[in-house]
């Protein structure tokens, strides 16, 4: 009974997610706390469980609220514009430059783990450029997701997040061993923009220009201007103070030093501190970028009470044992290896928080009581998953950057699936091979 109170809570979870009809934080809370009622739990019981639930994100929440704050006062100075402005410049007219730079300003633009700022900061820069030499602008979204993929496996971007959330490992102990993941993807990336590049150079050369091309424009827009308020914002003349910051958080985070919330509240109030005096004007930068930070911070704190019931409860041992039982033998103690392989097709199933909140729970349940390690279980599934982030019809980003070039998702999925598909397997190969699963 219980395994079957456990699969419609999960199965209602991940539709509710999955239909985007109501915030994420209202399924992840209500959901498990009706299953948690249906399974004869009363209210002692459920606070436990809530409490428990609680205590395993809480600094993960905390996190998040303060990187999400830090990169995006970052974000204001223009710490960015400059590099992928002079990118922009540097690859005019050189197709395969072109896709190359493309690819590189993907993974830049991302560093601040924001979807929505990593298409409104490149696609307006690179899209005339596009158009200009007749590449698809296809190519530029397909290279620009690839490069954000590849970054977005960085503590703060949200998949790490939620699967530190739901195993209670520290996100930035996560995140170390996918670094070396992070540098072979930039090298395998930069060789496939080369080779995508070289492929439409030879497209071009032929006469062979597709109907969303689009007319001939202007070449010498850079990067979209930016607004008076936006200009206002900005500290050119600090450049190098905030560059230097940014390193130094990256290397804390990296070494360790300090629990990585408290890193990113030091950086907070270093980056207010050195760009915004005066408290008015701080107060200011931090409202702005309060609902992004706080609607992540939920969302953690949610995922925590989700996790508390599912695993108080007993549901997810339940399903776990009933599974062991009709799957077969071979199958049970690698099934994190076979969703991997097939995550990122996974991603026109299903959303982020579906995966992560819905599918990861049952199958750490299943592969842990195998002798798996739940960090190999994480690393299978994210690596294998994470690459096609922007090619699923449930990212917000994804549809914002549709918007901004003027293209059609279906195509979009036709152009990039196979090879983002094989991109990730790359990836998830090279990751086997470096024993991380």
């Amino acid at each position: 009974m219980l395994t079957l109170i456990g699969l419609l809570t999960i199965g209602s979870l991940v539709v509710l997610l999955l239909v985007g009809r109501m915030a994420p934080i209202l399924p992840l809370i209500v959901v498990p706390l009706v299953g948690a009622l249906l399974a004869g739990f009363g209210p002692e019981a459920i606070s436990g469980f809530f409490t428990d639930g609680l205590e395993r994100v809480i600094s993960i929440a905390a996190m998040f609220v303060f990187a999400i704050t830090f990169f995006g006062v970052l974000q204001d100075t223009g710490l960015f514009r400059p590099i992928i402005g002079a990118m922009v410049k540097i690859t005019r007219g050189n197709v395969i430059a072109v896709a190359m730079a493309t690819a590189v300003i993907g993974m830049l633009a991302h560093l601040d783990g924001a979807g929505a700022t990593t298409f409104l900061l490149t696609i307006p820069a690179l899209l005339p450029l596009y158009r200009q030499l007749r590449m698809s602008p296809y190519l530029m979204l397909m290279l620009l997701a690839l490069g954000a993929g590849i970054f977005n496996m960085l503590p703060w971007a949200g998949p790490l997040g939620r699967a530190a959330a739901v195993t209670g490992i520290e996100v930035t102990e996560l995140w170390r061993p996918l670094v070396a993941v992070q540098g072979i993807g930039v090298v395998l990336l930069v060789a496939l923009a080369a080779l995508l590049g070289w492929r439409e150079q030879r497209r071009i050369a032929s006469g062979n220009v597709p109907a969303d091309v689009g007319v001939l424009v202007d070449t010498h827009a850079g990067l979209h201007d930016p607004t008076p308020e936006e200009r206002a914002l900005e500290r050119p003349g600090r450049l190098w103070a905030n560059g230097g910051l940014f390193l130094l958080v990256l290397i804390a985070l990296f070494a360790g030093v300090l629990p990585a919330g408290y890193i990113f509240m030091i950086g907070l109030s270093l980056a207010l501190f050195i760009n915004y005096p005066g408290g008015k004007t701080q107060m200011q930068r931090i409202a702005a970028h309060a609902p992004a930070a706080l609607s992540m911070g939920m969302i953690i704190l949610a995922a925590g009470s989700m996790l508390g019931m599912l695993t108080g409860t007993g549901m997810l041992t339940s399903i776990a044992q009933d599974l062991v039982q009709v799957l077969p033998a071979s199958m049970v103690s690698q099934l994190h290896i076979v969703l991997g392989v097939f995550g990122l097709p996974m991603e026109l199933m299903l959303s982020t928080d579906a995966y992560y909140f819905g599918l990861l729970p049952v199958t750490l349940e299943v592969v842990t009581n195998h002798g798996i390690e739940p960090a190999s279980v994480v690393y299978a599934m994210t690596i294998g998953n994470i690459i096609g982030t922007f090619i699923s019809p449930f990212s917000p980003a994804l549809w914002l950057a549709l918007g901004l070039a003027g293209l059609d998702l279906g195509r979009h999925i036709r152009y990039s699936l196979l090879w983002m598909w094989g991109f990730s397997l790359l990836l998830f190969v090279a990751a086997w091979m470096l024993g991380l699963f």
